[in-house]
Formats: C-alpha cells, sequence, structure tokens
C-alpha cells in the first residue's frame, strides 16, 4: 500500500489504494489505521483520502540526505587519498555513533583498525571528535553519557565525558575547522579530520585523513590540513551550505 501511494503521488481512496495494493478494502483498512496511527500515512478529513504521511517523508528526507551526501563524497575522497598519499575515511553519525562507511587507501595502505562499518569512539579519535565539536550540545552528551560508542574503536570506559579538558579539546576543533589525533588511540598514526555541514548547517559527514606519523604532516597549516578542508568545504558546497545565508 505504500508503494501503491509512492507509484500514485497523490492522494487516494481507500477503494483505489485497496486495488493497486492487490487487496479487499475490508483487509487495507486495519493496515491504514495503524499506519496513521504511528504518521506514516495521512487520511484527509475532508476527502477521506489517504496520502504519504509526515514520518514517511521525514524517513525519505533522511535516507535522500544521507545517501545524496555520500555519492558526493566518495569520488571526492578518492581523490583526496591519491593526492595527499594517505587513507582518508568517509563516516556518517549512525545508530551507534560515528560510523565508517568508505575507507579510501593509497598505493602503500596504512595497518589501521578502521573497516567500513567500524564505528569511532566520540572523544578518543578524531573522527569521533569533529561530530562532537559540531554536532547539537544535547545529542552529544546524550550519547557519552549513554556510552553509546562503548564498542568504538580506541574508546576509554574510563574517560570523562566532561569537564574543563573535554571543552578545551572541543574547543580546540572549532577553531581549527578540523580535529586531530597524535598517535593516539591508533600508535604510529596521525589524523585529521573535518566535518561536512548541509544546507541546514548540520553535520553530515566527516572525513579523516590518516597516516604514519613519520610521513604525516600533522601541523595545522600543513598541505594536508589544506587539502582536507578544502575538501570537506567542496562537498559542504555541493550540499548546499552556505547557500540559504547567500540567498539572505
Amino acid at each position: 500500500m505504500l508503494r501503491a501511494l509512492a507509484r500514485s503521488g497523490e492522494p487516494m481512496m481507500l477503494r483505489d489504494l485497496a486495488r493497486e495494493a492487490g487487496m479487499t478494502p475490508a483487509k487495507a483498512h486495519p493496515y491504514l489505521a495503524s499506519f496513521s496511527r504511528i504518521g506514516l500515512i495521512e487520511q484527509d478529513e475532508t476527502t477521506g483520502r489517504y496520502e504519504i504521511g509526515a514520518l514517511a517523508l521525514e524517513l525519505g528526507l533522511i535516507s535522500l540526505r544521507r545517501l545524496s551526501g555520500v555519492r558526493i563524497a566518495g569520488p571526492k575522497i578518492a581523490a583526496l587519498a591519491s593526492q595527499i598519499g594517505h587513507a582518508v575515511s568517509l563516516a556518517v553519525w549512525g545508530t551507534h555513533g560515528p560510523t565508517v562507511v568508505q575507507l579510501e587507501e593509497p598505493g602503500q595502505p596504512v595497518h589501521i583498525v578502521m573497516r567500513a562499518g567500524s564505528v569511532m569512539a566520540l572523544l578518543e579519535t578524531a573522527t569521533g571528535r569533529a561530530f562532537a565539536a559540531f554536532l547539537p550540545e544535547k545529542t552529544i552528551n546524550a550519547a557519552l553519557e549513554s556510552g553509546l560508542d562503548r564498542y568504538g574503536v580506541g574508546y576509554n570506559p574510563k574517560r570523562a565525558v566532561k569537564g574543563a579538558k573535554v571543552t578545551e579539546m572541543l574547543t580546540e576543533v572549532r577553531k581549527h575547522g578540523l580535529a586531530r589525533a597524535l598517535g593516539d588511540p591508533l600508535p604510529g598514526v596521525n589524523a585529521f579530520s573535518a566535518p561536512v555541514f548541509d544546507h541546514s548547517g548540520h553535520v553530515a559527514l566527516v572525513i579523516t585523513a590518516m597516516g604514519p606519523e613519520g610521513t604525516f604532516d600533522a601541523r595545522w597549516d600543513s598541505p594536508i590540513a589544506h587539502a582536507l578542508r578544502d575538501c570537506a568545504g567542496g562537498i559542504s558546497k555541493r550540499l548546499g551550505h552556505g547557500m540559504t545565508a547567500a540567498a539572505e
């Protein structure tokens, strides 16, 4: 029935919706009532027609934003990995926190404990710190206090989730527009992470460049840092970041 509504693109009467879904109106009605209660569909009180509800629209928009962002960023991070000669990952905010969805490695792979699907600890990794610094404070506080990322790479169960050190660390990330990790939690590996923002100014993705301490220049103004900022900024622009302000 949901597919029938989606195909139609217009509000439908019960009899028409049931016919398109291959069932009788009597069988379709209980399902429609259940879908209405959770917001997947809505019924117009005047015409009695059914249409896609608020929850279905919200789910569709979330899926569209994530898919479009990852699709746009994919070839960009591959090009960045080739440009800087170091591994580059792409992460989204998932069910368990910062989650890697793509990893691009240069000609000589770096031995790191990361793959697509890996969850990165919020305060111990550059990827996590980029999310922690730019996502809404209430979202991060809830995640930290619940130990959302307790199975994440680098997670430390004894860490402090609040305090001057945490505040100072996240302030530094916001100041530079990058999060940085120097040989910790991955020994011998340095990393920079940059946030990617969508049209509404929310963090849609985080891009992380990482490599061996001996060859990865971790200065805030290094060529790697500049290349990463440029890459993240270009993707943010493609996702519509800054366009609302420019229009105003």
